[in-house]
């Protein structure tokens, strides 16, 4: 998972509060859409209601933009599915994930 993971280290990081181009990822597990303090989030992101569970985050990562219409986020996604599998398993590695 964090050799996948290092497609996204471009935007995002685990530490607690570093915000990048995208909010940490630091304890996403879990955590509702939107909620990072500090990080200035798209309206579609804010305000979708979601939370973060494993299972949310497998289907969100297929297509990010497809699964909140309206997102910033401009990555298109991890289309194979070990690979989704392998990112959730290390964010959720990442202490307090």
């Amino acid at each position: 998972g964090q050799r996948v993971f290092t497609q996204c280290r471009t935007c995002h990081q685990v530490q607690p509060g570093r915000n990048m181009v995208g909010p940490s990822l630091y304890g996403i597990i879990g955590r509702t859409a939107g909620s990072v303090e500090g990080f200035r989030y798209s309206d579609a992101n804010a305000n979708s209601g979601i939370v973060w569970t494993e299972e949310v985050m497998y289907e969100y990562l297929e297509n990010p933009a497809q699964y909140i219409p309206g997102t910033i986020m401009a990555f298109p996604g991890l289309r194979r599915e070990q690979d989704r599998v392998d990112v959730i398993a290390y964010l959720k590695s990442v202490p307090n994930s």
